[in-house]
């Protein structure tokens, strides 16, 4: 029987470990990405909003909406840097609206 470790963990540190033990880091930045989006755009832009992916340092959202889209691509470098404080680090570099 395997000897148990007598370190005391708090959830969040147990979960943190548990991510990175099994190479999860990928799929929860996709998660945090699309949580930060709409939690940073609201819901004006939210409503619109029809889906939120990141590939490769990427994000690419479609919107339903060709003035919101226009009106948004005057400030991606912004949007940019907001998404990456809401998230801790330097996960998105490019934003693509479609």
């Amino acid at each position: 029987m395997a000897k148990r470790k007598n370190e005391s963990l708090n959830m969040g540190e147990a979960l943190n470990e548990f991510i990175k033990t099994n190479k999860l880091e990928k799929g929860m930045d996709k998660v945090n990405a699309k949580e930060a989006w709409a939690t940073l755009m609201g819901n004006g832009v939210a409503n619109y909003t029809t889906a939120v992916e990141l590939r490769n340092e990427t994000l690419f959202v479609s919107l339903s909406s060709s003035v919101l889209r226009e009106e948004l691509s005057h400030g991606k470098s912004k949007i940019i840097a907001m998404l990456n404080e809401e998230l801790g680090k330097e996960l998105v570099k490019k934003l693509v609206l479609r």
